[in-house]
């Protein structure tokens, strides 16, 4: 079964930079956003990071930090659900 058939919007191809940003450690993990919608985002993160189940995205070309929180993982590819926005952490450098 197709995962565009547990979607409720259709989402749209982009390929923007982002960071994952976790604030229990300040660590980051760099990805990249391959579609998205107003509810969530597909990422593609290197087949060895460690994302935790929720987590900040900070994307810059949008000048917007989502908080997310992952809905399904499958190899190098995470689908994120958005829950809100935040401003951009001070410690993060970008």
């Amino acid at each position: 079964m197709a995962e565009d058939e547990h979607r409720d919007k259709r989402r749209q191809r982009v390929f923007k930079g982002a960071t994952i940003l976790t604030g229990m450690t300040r660590s980051e993990v760099t990805c990249t956003v391959r579609n998205m919608h107003d509810g969530g985002a597909e990422l593609k993160v290197s087949i060895d990071a460690r994302v935790p189940d929720e987590f900040l995205l900070y994307v810059p070309t949008d000048g917007i930090a989502y908080k997310a929180v992952v809905r399904w993982r499958r190899e190098d590819r995470i689908g994120i659900m958005f829950t809100g926005t935040e401003p951009k952490p001070p410690w993060h450098y970008g």
